[in-house]
Parts: structure tokens; C-alpha cells; sequence
């Protein structure tokens, strides 16, 4: 009777499965078909000239991989538009002598959302975030690396907030 009663028990655990998708998304696909992405413009004061571009790919490169969606060149289901409004540099953790250990990098989009699926999930919204780097490096030597950082959290951010509803 004991391996009977482990056999069943054994089958019953197998048989039954628990299955969690992580797809980065909760779209409702039936209703949401497509999305366009426009430029994100840089109006921030300090002009750094690839982030127009860059920042822009990246986001449509975001909703290209982690959704079904197809990608359209306007007026799509899901419409993202906005502007890079921030690029800002700051001294951070001032010593005594007046000199600053640490400059934060801080990068500010402004989003207009659409979804034409669902036009109460519409939006406007401002996404930010910085990075802290040695005031001892010259920002121009870090300031690839710390743009694609930024441009990685901040596209997140964007992603979150439109295609996973948060």
C-alpha cells in the first residue's frame, strides 16, 4: 500500500503545475495591436547631441522585445511622445574645503501617453534619474557609459508605466 499511496502522491505533484509568465507586459492584445514611438526631442539646457536618438531607439527597442506589439511609424495603439527635458549636473557630498567628492547625473524625460485601446490609461508624465559618479572623473570621459545607464532606467520606467500598468 506504501508505494501506491507514493506513487499517486508523486503523480498528483507532476501531474499538477504551477505556471508564472513573466513577459514584462499586461496588455490586452486583443484590443492593442500596435505602437509608434515619435523622437524624443532633447530640450534640456545642456544638449547632448546622440540622446535625442538614442534615447528614442532604445524605448522602441524595449516595447520591440518585451511585447507582441507591431511597431508602427504613427498613430499607433499605444502612442509615446515627449521630450528630454533634463540634463543636469550637481555637486554632491561637499567636504569641508569647498570641493565636491561626488557629481550627480541627473537625465528628466517628459512622456505624453495615448492608448487608444483604453483612453482612461492616458497620461502625462515626467520620468528622472540620476547616477552618482567621482567628481575626480571628468564627465566626459563617463558620460557614454552614465547615459546608457540612465537611459536603461528611465526607458524602464516608461515601459512600466504604460505596458505593465504600474
Amino acid at each position: 500500500m506504501g508505494w501506491y499511496s507514493l506513487f499517486l502522491l508523486t503523480l498528483f505533484i507532476t501531474g499538477c503545475s504551477i505556471s508564472y509568465k513573466f513577459s514584462g507586459a499586461s496588455i490586452d492584445y486583443a484590443s492593442t495591436k500596435t505602437f509608434s514611438i515619435s523622437l524624443f526631442n532633447n530640450q534640456a539646457p545642456l544638449v547632448y547631441p546622440p540622446l535625442s536618438q538614442s534615447f528614442t531607439e532604445a524605448l522602441r527597442e524595449l516595447f520591440r522585445r518585451q511585447t507582441r506589439l507591431e511597431e508602427v511609424s504613427q498613430g499607433g495603439d499605444f502612442t509615446l511622445e515627449g521630450a528630454i527635458v533634463g540634463y543636469d549636473l550637481a555637486p554632491v557630498a561637499v567636504q569641508e574645503n569647498s570641493y565636491a567628492l561626488l557629481t550627480r547625473f541627473t537625465m528628466t524625460v517628459s512622456v505624453h501617453f495615448e492608448n487608444n485601446a483604453n483612453p482612461k490609461k492616458n497620461f502625462d508624465r515626467t520620468f528622472s534619474a540620476y547616477t552618482d559618479f567621482e567628481s575626480s572623473s571628468l564627465f566626459s570621459d563617463v558620460q557614454d557609459d552614465l547615459v546608457r545607464q540612465l537611459t536603461e532606467d528611465i526607458t524602464k520606467q516608461i515601459f512600466n508605466a504604460t505596458a505593465e500598468d504600474w
